[in-house]
């Protein structure tokens, strides 16, 4: 079977054996990527139009009690000028951003221990009770269930956790002992138990990852089905032991992202920020990989360059008006518009 026809069989089945992942992931070509991209796009625009959701992302906090070795924040990065936002301070980004039209808040940032479990249902509880036409996002790692319960219930509707890499053996290179990918894993099943609408996703070249790794990951997406998945391409940041690696491939990101559309046509699909710094098109192109979902960035101006993942994140100086009439602009380069809408996963 060629590539083609491997795609044209995740077409018709979204799912693939292992073996038909690793020569899919491990010998595409050009061609091969137009065609997935040219059916993924098709996919998008009869599930949703050419419409595009935006969220709105508050960084609140760039602490965190864990230590992984390819992330900026790490706890160890001395070199790291750390901040919190108060309650107030989250508030007023979701103030001005739904005054400009936004009407989902991704709460975002490190597993910081300062903020208790009171404090995030407190929070959330406020946004809920203020802005109650929006969604809540949570993207704030590993917690137990119970606590997953208790923002729920406070009104958080999704939540984002990247799996990172579904092999054990990659998890280890990448994390420190005491991090476990089964404990991970377990949290995204609770999450989707729950009824978190539950996001997932893999970074893209990162350290010792293998083809073989990236066929686990795509496996796994098609079985746990989530209803987001954020993709980027990993990219290294000075202040880590990562340091020296090379960035991952925009053109694999890219393919990836295609698969992810045509093998679960519902999925809600983020052309990341991560891909917007390692390209400068890179929303673009996922876009017209089959992504429709943009985030742009909420936080307060003068704490934005202090959340780094990664170097050279793309970092708007604009608020969120003006971060809005841009992306608006890049979108309808290709075609395509933003639009006020929550945007829930409708599968």
């Amino acid at each position: 079977m060629n590539n083609v026809e491997i795609i044209d069989k995740l077409n018709e089945n979204k799912c693939l054996s292992f073996s038909e992942w690793k020569q899919l992931l491990g010998t595409f070509t050009e061609e091969d990527a137009k065609y997935a991209s040219d059916i993924a796009r098709e996919i998008a625009v009869s599930k949703f139009g050419k419409k595009i959701f935006f969220r709105g992302i508050v960084e609140f906090t760039n602490y965190c009690k864990n230590d992984c070795y390819y992330c900026g924040i790490r706890c160890s990065n001395k070199n790291a000028v750390r901040y919190r936002l108060s309650k107030e301070d989250i508030l007023d980004c979701c103030e001005e951003g739904y005054k400009y039209g936004y009407r989902t808040f991704v709460l975002q940032g490190g597993e910081d221990r300062h903020y208790t479990d009171d404090m995030i249902v407190d929070i959330v509880s406020e946004i809920h009770k203020r802005f109650p036409d929006c969604a809540i996002t949570l993207s704030i790692g590993e917690k137990e269930r119970e606590s997953y319960e208790r923002f729920f219930d406070a009104g958080a509707s999704r939540y984002l956790l990247r799996h990172e890499t579904a092999n054990e053996e990659h998890y280890r290179k990448l994390h420190p002992e005491k991090l476990s990918l089964k404990h991970r894993m377990n949290c995204l099943k609770d999450l989707k138990e729950i009824g978190y609408q539950t996001g997932c996703g893999c970074m893209v070249g990162s350290p010792y990852q293998r083809i073989s790794d990236l066929c686990e990951d795509m496996i796994y997406m098609s079985e746990f089905k989530p209803q987001m998945i954020g993709i980027g391409p990993f990219i290294p940041h000075k202040d880590t032991p990562f340091r020296d690696f090379e960035s991952g491939s925009v053109e694999m990101t890219l393919f990836l992202l295609s698969l992810c559309r045509i093998m679960l046509p519902d999925v809600l699909l983020p052309a990341t920020t991560a891909l917007g710094t390692a390209k400068a098109d890179g929303r673009k192109l996922g876009v017209l990989c089959g992504a429709n979902v943009i985030m742009p960035n909420l936080s307060p101006i003068a704490v934005r360059k202090n959340y780094l993942l990664y170097d050279n994140k793309a970092i708007s100086g604009e608020d969120a008006g003006e971060n809005l009439r841009v992306l608006q602009e890049h979108m309808s380069e290709i075609g395509y518009e933003i639009v006020i809408d929550k945007g829930d996963y409708r599968g």
